[in-house]
């Protein structure tokens, strides 16, 4: 068997630390395999892009979820309730879509042990499989989004959606930012007065950005509030999908110390 090609897709991608946490985790395990990434700029040739590659396996970041989940001829039932894949795997010439995205999310924030409701800022394809999972374990989920388009599946779902001009702020336990914002940027994920109102009264903040001290965290950080980067959710999120890519060869267990060496070198 010749070795395996597995990649990331996104855009930006430069700044992504899951090559370097799959290589590892190949080289640990003696997996003939190397994993690449790859700046995605138009979705919608996601599928070509992958075929032209020889990819075995990708994962996908922002902004592509929506865009790979319809690339895929055979879904994981979870990606297609949720509508979102961030995990792909060929396999006798059909991509098979899976989100790993939400069950890594929800093993990371289980530290928060009396957390039960919960403010996303953002209503991208990182959302829409979150939310589902958390409300399935007895959350309860707010979104908060820019713009009304993106709230509207949330709405069919029955999720309480704000909008920035109409939103009322209350207490959750943690208020979480969904969005790119800050990831290269300062900017922060909603107008400050509002994250004024809400993060005073949240138990913790969380960010999906990892690998940095986004400007959403600091000004938690000011009002001493407890907070976490997006490195646990990548670490778990990637264990999983590393299972898809090597069909279930390796426990989680056995994956998890080699992944974990590349948050510290």
């Amino acid at each position: 068997m010749s070795k395996q090609l597995f990649a990331i897709f996104g855009n930006p991608v430069s700044h992504s630390k899951s090559p370097l946490m799959h290589n590892l985790s190949f080289q640990g395990l003696n997996y003939d395999a190397c994993y690449a990434r790859y700046r995605l700029e138009d979705g919608t040739s996601l599928k070509k892009t992958f075929f032209a590659l020889g990819l075995k396996g990708i994962n996908i970041t922002v902004p592509h979820k929506e865009h790979a989940y319809a690339a895929c001829d055979v879904l994981d039932p979870f990606a297609k309730k949720v509508g979102a894949v961030n995990t792909i795997v060929e396999k006798e010439g059909k991509l098979y879509g899976y989100n790993t995205d939400a069950p890594g999310f929800l093993k990371a924030i289980s530290e928060f042990k009396e957390s039960k409701t919960v403010l996303f800022l953002g209503a991208g394809g990182t959302a829409q499989s979150t939310s589902s999972i958390l409300r399935d374990k007895n959350y309860e989920v707010t979104l908060l989004n820019r713009s009304e388009g993106r709230l509207e599946k949330f709405k069919q779902d029955g999720f309480e959606t704000y909008t920035f001009d109409n939103f009322i702020a209350k207490k959750y336990d943690l208020v979480i930012n969904m969005t790119s914002a800050g990831l290269e940027d300062n900017s922060l994920p909603a107008p400050k007065e509002i994250l004024d109102a809400v993060i005073p009264r949240a138990k913790a903040c969380v960010d999906v950005i990892y690998g940095k001290e986004t400007p959403f965290l600091k000004l938690a950080k000011s009002y001493n509030k407890p907070t976490k980067d997006g490195s646990d959710m990548l670490l778990y999120q990637g264990i999983i999908a590393f299972e898809y890519f090597t069909d279930h060869l390796y426990t989680f267990d056995e994956i998890e110390p080699h992944m974990k060496k590349a948050f510290i070198l």
